[in-house]
């Protein structure tokens, strides 16, 4: 796991790519006018609270938005980027992996419409998903294989 998890850095919030096998888990956002997004498929995570570290607020997001508890070793990559809200501000972005238990262990928030999985390919061609996060999937990606 990147240290800076762990930092104390000026950060907007975590987004985070569940995997589980081949897929990814998906949260279909409100369709809401007042929020950025609406009725777009995006991935779970969230503003930072107070002075988290990132890892506290992704831990703190995914227990709130899917009643999954992620312990740091299912992190298996993370990067910093702008933030996609403030251009002038970082915001962390992580891929973790959990099992096909946990998966089914999820007690959906009441923050977006649906989650489901979604192949890893769909994801990164699909119509209808914040491109931003497409990208930073894409990222991880280089050099791995994927099949659809």
């Amino acid at each position: 796991m990147d240290a800076y998890l762990k930092d104390q850095l000026d950060f907007t919030g975590v987004k985070v790519a569940l995997l589980v096998e081949k897929s990814i888990l998906v949260v279909l956002r409100d369709n809401k006018t007042d929020i950025p997004w609406p009725n777009m498929w995006e991935l779970p995570g969230g503003g930072r609270e107070g002075i988290e570290t990132p890892l506290e607020c992704l831990q703190r997001e995914v227990w709130e938005e899917l009643g999954l508890t992620l312990k740091e070793e299912s992190i298996i990559w993370s990067r910093i980027y702008p933030s996609i809200l403030d251009k002038d501000r970082l915001a962390v972005f992580v891929v973790a992996q959990i099992s096909q238990k946990q998966y089914q262990e999820i007690c959906f928030g009441d923050e977006g419409q649906e989650f489901k999985l979604m192949p890893i390919g769909d994801f990164i061609k699909a119509e209808g998903v914040i491109p931003q996060l497409q990208e930073r999937l894409k990222d991880y990606l280089v050099g791995k294989e994927i099949d659809n």
